[in-house]
């Protein structure tokens, strides 16, 4: 099919990467006040030279830090912004064994404002160190209100949702300029909140919090379409859509089916990256909402499972996706990153450069190009 380069290119992957040991006990000792900042820091710039290197060698021509710098993928956007507090989630992670994990949030107790920034840093290090394109991953908008907002607590400092909302806006539009001013041309946007509105169960839980499931979807894509109206021109868009992703574990199921068309035909991004790695993510049916200037990146390699998936069978998934949305239109991924927390999935370093190398290979045999 020729030539493919600008973002989303054929070969995409989420972003984070399996952290090395030497990172991980450099965590640790930095945790136990035996590592110096500036040490760690050292370390990090290392290490994410190896993790450029690794993506350019098997092909890929999207490149990140690999998120070495976050305990987890969002962990940059508290840092950098004030307004949040620690405290356990109401939510847990289980697994295919129906293990069950608790986890510490972030959650929004004061007025939110960006104070320095989110992800510009990791950028410039990318950027200075790859000819390939440097992507920036960022949480999404409207997770700043699933995930982060507690009732009882967060009202106080918001009584109007409206306030909040407005304030999450304007710290993406201040990032997403800084970032533009740099030169980087894509960003993708990571969202569990909007998946986790197909499982049935968890709409439940957001009825109990008062919330019609439903409206919810409605003002999640005006929340995000309000962080993106000023979006730079040359700046390209999108949206990875997620189940959750800590060490093998997620958070829900459930097809797209009941989000598709109001999110599909409202979300103002240029792409989509949609988990399809397994039963929970349900059909292709869905993309049948997809409108025509839009791209679709196939989650279709597991990054929770060692297990590499035959060239032949993702070949006649992206066929079997193609009924909905034209080949051209379609790239290929893993269906999330393989360390979205620093402990990572139960994966091996060379698991993950397979699976990488997969993609590439596929994306090559199907359009020609990765």
């Amino acid at each position: 099919m020729g030539e493919h380069r600008s973002p989303p290119f054929r070969a995409e992957h989420i972003g984070s990467l399996l952290r090395p040991p030497a990172l991980k006990q450099a965590l640790a000792a930095h945790g136990r006040g035996e590592l110096s900042h500036a040490d760690l820091h050292a370390l990090e710039d290392r290490l994410i030279l190896d993790a450029i290197a690794l993506q350019e060698s098997v092909g890929l021509q999207s490149v990140t830090d690999g998120e070495f710098r976050r305990s987890i993928y969002f962990g940059h956007f508290p840092q950098a912004v004030a307004g949040f507090t620690d405290m356990e989630a109401e939510l847990d992670f289980q697994d295919a064994n129906g293990q069950r994990m608790r986890y510490q949030t972030p959650v929004v107790t004061g007025t939110l404002r960006r104070e320095r920034g989110i992800a510009t840093e990791e950028f410039r290090y990318v950027r200075a160190h790859t000819r390939a394109t440097p992507k920036v991953t960022l949480p999404s908008p409207c997770s700043q209100h699933y995930f982060r907002w507690r009732e009882g607590i967060s009202d106080r400092v918001y009584p109007d949702l409206e306030l909040f909302f407005a304030d999450v806006a304007r710290v993406y539009r201040e990032e997403l300029a800084a970032l533009a001013d740099l030169g980087a041309t894509v960003v993708q946007l990571d969202d569990v909140s909007l998946p986790l509105l197909c499982d049935a169960r968890l709409r439940a839980g957001v009825q109990a919090r008062g919330y019609d499931p439903d409206a919810l979807v409605d003002t999640y894509v005006a929340a995000n379409n309000a962080a993106l109206r000023e979006r730079p021109p040359g700046l390209r868009v999108g949206m990875h859509l997620c189940r959750g992703n800590n060490q093998g574990k997620w958070l829900g199921e459930g097809g797209y089916e009941a989000i598709a068309e109001k999110l599909f035909t409202g979300l103002e991004i240029d792409f989509f990256c949609l988990e399809y790695d397994g039963p929970r993510a349900g059909s292709f049916e869905p993309l049948r909402f997809m409108p025509a200037d839009k791209s679709v990146v196939l989650g279709l390699v597991s990054s929770k499972t060692p297990v590499l998936e035959s060239v032949d069978e993702l070949c006649r998934r992206i066929e079997e996706a193609g009924r909905y949305v034209p080949l051209e239109r379609l790239c290929l991924s893993p269906q999330c990153g393989f360390a979205s927390t620093a402990p990572g999935n139960p994966l091996t370093a060379a698991d993950q450069r397979r699976k990488l190398e997969r993609v590439v290979e596929v994306a090559r045999r199907t359009w020609g190009t990765a």
